[in-house]
C-alpha cells in the first residue's frame, strides 16, 4: 500500500506506527491474561470458600472428644488421592485431612481468628497450591479449643486456565494488530496526500500551468506554501530586477557605440580607412556581447512555458526565409506534424529554429529537410541541409561554444550562441553532426 524509499517520512511513520502497535498489542495480551488470572482467582477463592464453610458447618466433636466431620464434602475431589483439591483441620495434636492429601499435609500458617485467609503454600509433592484458610474458637460443640480449616487447590489448574485462555486470545490479538497495521498505513496515506498535493503544485509551476501555490490546504502545511508563494514572488522580482539592470546597462552601451560609428564613418570620409576598419571591428565585437547579454537576460526571465507547436513556427520561419534570394532556390522539405509540441516559448523557438534554419540555408546546395518525431518525454527536431558540412576537428567547438560556423561568411557568429543559451534554458540538449551529404543539426526540447 505504501512504497517508501529509506529515510522517507512514510517510512518513519510505517515504522514507529507498526512498534508501537506492537508495544500496545504486547501489553493488552499479558494485561488481559493477568487481568484473567486474577479473575480465576477470584473464582477459585469463592469456591474454597463455599468448601471452608461447608467444612466448618459440619465439624463435630465425638463422644470420645475427638474431632469429626459429620459429613464428607460433596466434592469428589476430595476423595481422589492427589486430585489437586484438598481440605486440612488442625487443632492442638489433632489432624484431619482429605484421602486427595494421601499421606501429605498442608503447610497452614498460624493465624488469627477472624476472616478466611488467602495464600500460596507448598503442597504433595512439591507442588504450588492456592489455599483459603480460617482459624476459628469452637463452643461447647468444639470443645473450646481454637481449630485451624483449611482448603487448596493446584495452582496447575489456575494456571491451564490462563494458558487456554491466551491461547483463545492469541489469533484475536493478531487479528486486531493486522487491523490497526491496516488503520495505520491508511492513515499515513490519507495524512501525507498534502504533500502530494503540494508535489503536484510544484510540478504544475515548474511546467508553467500555474504561478503560485494557492491556500487550499491544511493549516499544518498552509505556512509552507505560503513560504513558497513568497520565494517565487521574491525570485520573479531579483529576476525582474536583474533583467532590468542588464537592458539599462546593455541600452546604456548602446549610445556611445552609435557615436563610436559616426567617427568611424569620418575616418573613412578623411581616407583613415584601416583605423576605421579596426575600430569597426572592436564596435562589431561589442555589439555581439551586448546584444547577446540582452537575449540572456530576457531568457533568465523565463519560466516553464506552455506547449508550443513546432510546425506553425517552423512555417513562419520558412516563409520569411523563401523571401531570400537563398531561400527562394531551395526546396524545403517538412516532416512534421500540427501534434508535435514543444514545451517553451514561442518567441524562443522562433529564434532558436530561425538561427539555425538561417545558417543552413547560407551553405545548403538544393535542399533543407526538417522532421520531427517523439522519443519519450522529449521532442526532437532534426534539420539537415546538403552543404559542405563542418570539419570533423571543429565539431567540438561548435557544440561546445555556439561559435560561428564559417569565419568568412560575414556573419556576426551570435546565432549559435544564442541558439546555445535557449537550448539550455529549457532544458534542452543540441547536437551537431556531419550527414552524407551535408550537416544535421539535432535539437531535443520537453515535449508538450
Amino acid at each position: 500500500m505504501i512504497a517508501a524509499k529509506r529515510g522517507s517520512l512514510r517510512l518513519r511513520l510505517a515504522v514507529a506506527g507498526l512498534a508501537l502497535i506492537a508495544i500496545a498489542c504486547a501489553m493488552s495480551f499479558f494485561g488481559l491474561s493477568y487481568l484473567f488470572e486474577r479473575h480465576v482467582e477470584r473464582r477459585v477463592a469463592a469456591e474454597l470458600e463455599l468448601h471452608l464453610g461447608q467444612i466448618i458447618a459440619k465439624l463435630d466433636r465425638d463422644g470420645e472428644g475427638r474431632l469429626r466431620l459429620l459429613a464428607d464434602p460433596v466434592d469428589p475431589r476430595f476423595t481422589k488421592p492427589l486430585s489437586g483439591l484438598y481440605w486440612q483441620i488442625e487443632s492442638n495434636d489433632e489432624l484431619l485431612r482429605s484421602r486427595s492429601l494421601w499421606d501429605g499435609a498442608l503447610q497452614a500458617p498460624a493465624l488469627e481468628p477472624g476472616s478466611p485467609v488467602l495464600r500460596d503454600v507448598t503442597g504433595p509433592g512439591g507442588r504450588r497450591l492456592f489455599m483459603a484458610a480460617r482459624e476459628i474458637v469452637g463452643g461447647e460443640r468444639l470443645g473450646g479449643d481454637p481449630v485451624l480449616v483449611a482448603v487448596a487447590m493446584d495452582r496447575a489448574d489456575i494456571e491451564a486456565a490462563t494458558g487456554e485462555f491466551r491461547s483463545d486470545m492469541a489469533p484475536f490479538v493478531a487479528l486486531l494488530a493486522a487491523l490497526l497495521l491496516a488503520a495505520n498505513l491508511i492513515q499515513i496515506q490519507l495524512g501525507l496526500l498534502p504533500l502530494s498535493a503540494v508535489q503536484r503544485r510544484v510540478a504544475e509551476i515548474r511546467a508553467g500551468l500555474a504561478q503560485r501555490m494557492g491556500a487550499a490546504y491544511p493549516s499544518e502545511i498552509q505556512p509552507l506554501t505560503e513560504e513558497v508563494d513568497e520565494l517565487l514572488a521574491s525570485r520573479e522580482a531579483q529576476l525582474a530586477k536583474a533583467r532590468s539592470q542588464a537592458a539599462d546597462l546593455a541600452h546604456g552601451l548602446k549610445t556611445p557605440l552609435q557615436a563610436l560609428a559616426g567617427d568611424v564613418a569620418r575616418l573613412r570620409a578623411e581616407g583613415r580607412a584601416q583605423l576605421a576598419d579596426e575600430i569597426d571591428l572592436s564596435i562589431a565585437a561589442m555589439r555581439r556581447h551586448v546584444d547577446h547579454q540582452l537575449a540572456r537576460a530576457r531568457l533568465a526571465d523565463r519560466g516553464q512555458a506552455r506547449p508550443v507547436s513546432v510546425l506553425g513556427v517552423i512555417n513562419r520561419v520558412i516563409a520569411v526565409l523563401e523571401r531570400t534570394p537563398r531561400g527562394q532556390i531551395l526546396d524545403w522539405i517538412i516532416d512534421v506534424h500540427d501534434r508535435d509540441k514543444a514545451r517553451i516559448e514561442a518567441e524562443d523557438l522562433a529564434e532558436l529554429l530561425g538561427n539555425l534554419l538561417e545558417n543552413a540555408t547560407r551553405y545548403a546546395k538544393d535542399r533543407i529537410e526538417i522532421a520531427a518525431r517523439r522519443e519519450g518525454g522529449r521532442l526532437v527536431i532534426d534539420i539537415r541541409d546538403d552543404g559542405p558540412g563542418i570539419p570533423a576537428e571543429r565539431l567540438g567547438d561548435v557544440v561546445d561554444r555556439g561559435g560561428r560556423l564559417d569565419t568568412s561568411s560575414g556573419g556576426a557568429g551570435l546565432g549559435l550562441a544564442i541558439v546555445g543559451d535557449i537550448v539550455a534554458a529549457n532544458k534542452g540538449e543540441i547536437a551537431f553532426a556531419n550527414a552524407e551529404p551535408g550537416l544535421l543539426v539535432t535539437v531535443r526540447l520537453p515535449a508538450g
